[in-house]
């Protein structure tokens, strides 16, 4: 049996998977630090299944790093070295990043010689000499975590990891994050893809080894395991290196849970929960990636992320009167105490659903006043701003399926624009811990290749080989991995023949990953 957990900005969810069997569910208020409240949930669904002594496993899905970032807390100082001189002057390392951000790494950029051209040529010998003495200045100005980015590294990883040994000689206690590992093709992007993977290094240590020893004070002495951007897990480990691919682990499992809870591989879920509502497209069982690059707490990186857009729209946000306004305000997880179905003062979204007569949640009788005509123009006013997410995420003018999830989905009807069936599961309202529940492992690799110097089937295969090596890395049981996604893409505006390949392998979990 495995233990699902996720952390949204309202509630905590937590279930318990038999096989794909659901056999119970838990849901509690989000506390301020996060752990206590993962350890509430897991407590109560504990308590109610009373299998806590059939438990192999619980996987986490958390808004831990994310807060990090956008609160610009907890961020250790970081540096960035970059392999490119002669090349790449005019835009330095942390180009165009917030000051705030910038600040709060205590920001620290070296440009030495090396990095590679697109066909994996050398723009220049790595200068041993200058990364000794920018690592000797990083000591000095107290920097505790670096992040190494090789221009093409993805093409050839050589340089970066060779900086990375002379850094990890010099430096033993220094965190190294490697660009090639963390970001796509793309320079800038991968470049700041990988400085906050760095700078996340020692919060996602004290995170995971906090979250560990709560389930151990359950009685929980089992494997933990962490939720991925792309709908799959990691074993702790895994996670410690590379926290920055949980930052949209929760819309994620959302859409992984619906398409479990529905059967449905391809359309559009809807999550609504207490603050936000996330819109994401699921294609042949997982969520559709995001082609273009995302901006991340004001950075623009272009790490595995999926393609989701979200508003500030949930269950708690805050209705104002003349003029009517819902939200941006939420009030979050004090929605049992201050929404007005529950005794409470502040009028909410979810007070407008229930006297629309579209949920049955508190004392409808508490809502019974609200003027019919005010209630009829909000619960449009919802429906349309939905309306409209689901639109811009369909890739074609048809209507496709529509399934909604999350506590919140009572704010819609069973109609919606461009759906063309809307699908309300049973456990809707935990499909969120559901998806992180039955997570696989995975493993992404994305290179360029010169077709000039080899064949388009030996780049696929070398490549597939690296994903395949990194979802085993990640915990995954080599048996089951199997290639869920190929992608080729001609890169026409560069000579040699040149064309980019990224490939996605998926497995179950390691039996050894289950040892402690």
């Amino acid at each position: 049996m495995f233990v699902g957990v996720d952390v949204g900005g309202t509630n905590t969810d937590a279930v318990l998977m038999d096989g794909r069997q659901l056999a119970g569910a838990a849901k509690v208020p989000t506390t301020a630090d996060v752990t206590t409240g993962i350890a509430g949930a897991v407590s109560e669904l504990l308590a109610q299944t009373g299998h806590r002594d059939l438990v192999q496993a619980v996987v986490v899905g958390t808004t831990h790093f994310t807060n990090a970032l956008l609160e610009r807390a907890n961020l250790v100082p970081t540096a960035v070295m970059r392999l490119s001189l002669p090349a790449t002057e005019l835009l330095p390392p942390l180009v165009e990043w917030p000051d705030d951000l910038k600040d709060a790494i205590a920001g620290h950029a070296y440009m030495v010689c090396g990095g590679n051209e697109f066909d994996g040529r050398a723009i220049s010998p790595l200068d041993r000499q200058a990364i000794a003495a920018a690592v000797h200045d990083m000591r000095a100005r107290g920097v505790r975590a670096v992040a190494v980015n090789g221009v093409f590294s993805p093409v050839d990883p050589a340089q970066e990891l060779e900086a990375a040994a002379l850094i990890r000689e010099i430096a033993p206690g220094l965190r190294v994050c490697l660009s090639h590992e963390n970001g796509r093709i793309g320079l800038l992007e991968r470049e700041n893809a990988a400085v906050l993977n760095a700078c996340l290094g020692e919060i996602a240590v004290s995170t995971i080894r906090g979250i560990e020893q709560a389930l151990e004070m359950l009685g929980l002495d089992v494997p933990l395991f962490m939720s991925q951007n792309d709908g799959t897990l990691m074993d702790t480990s895994f996670a410690n290196r590379f926290p920055v691919l949980t930052i949209s682990s929760g819309p994620t499992n959302s859409m992984r849970g619906a398409a479990w809870l529905t059967g449905i591989s391809d359309g559009i879920v809807v999550d609504i929960g207490g603050t936000s509502t996330d819109v994401g497209a699921l294609v042949r069982g997982f969520p559709r990636e995001s082609a273009v690059a995302v901006e991340l707490a004001g950075v623009r990186t272009n790490f595995r992320i999926p393609d989701v857009e979200s508003i500030a729209l949930g269950g708690g946000s805050v209705v104002a009167l003349d003029p009517l306004r819902i939200g941006p305000e939420s009030v979050g997880y004090r929605l049992t105490d201050e929404a007005l179905v529950f005794g409470g003062g502040i009028l909410t979204a979810t007070d407008l659903a229930v006297a629309a007569g579209l949920g049955q949640v508190g004392d409808t009788t508490l809502v019974a006043n609200l003027e019919t005509a005010m209630v009829k123009q909000g619960a449009t006013e919802i429906q349309e701003r939905v309306e409209t997410l689901i639109d811009r995420m369909k890739l074609s003018g048809g209507d496709v399926p529509v399934v909604l999830v999350g506590g919140g989905s009572i704010l819609l009807g069973d109609s919606l624009a461009g759906a063309s069936e809307v699908l309300r599961p049973e456990h809707a309202d935990v499909a969120n811990a559901i998806g992180a529940a039955i997570a696989q492992v995975s493993g992404q690799v994305e290179r360029v290749y010169s077709l000039d110097s080899g064949s388009r089937e030996a780049a696929i295969a070398d490549c597939t080989a690296a994903a395949i090596a990194r979802a085993t890395a990640a915990g995954a049981d080599p048996p089951t991995v199997e290639i869920v996604d190929v992608e080729e893409v001609p890169l026409t505006y560069v000579p040699s023949n040149a064309t980019r390949v990224r490939v996605k392998a998926v497995g179950d979990i390691a039996p050894t990953a289950l040892q402690r």
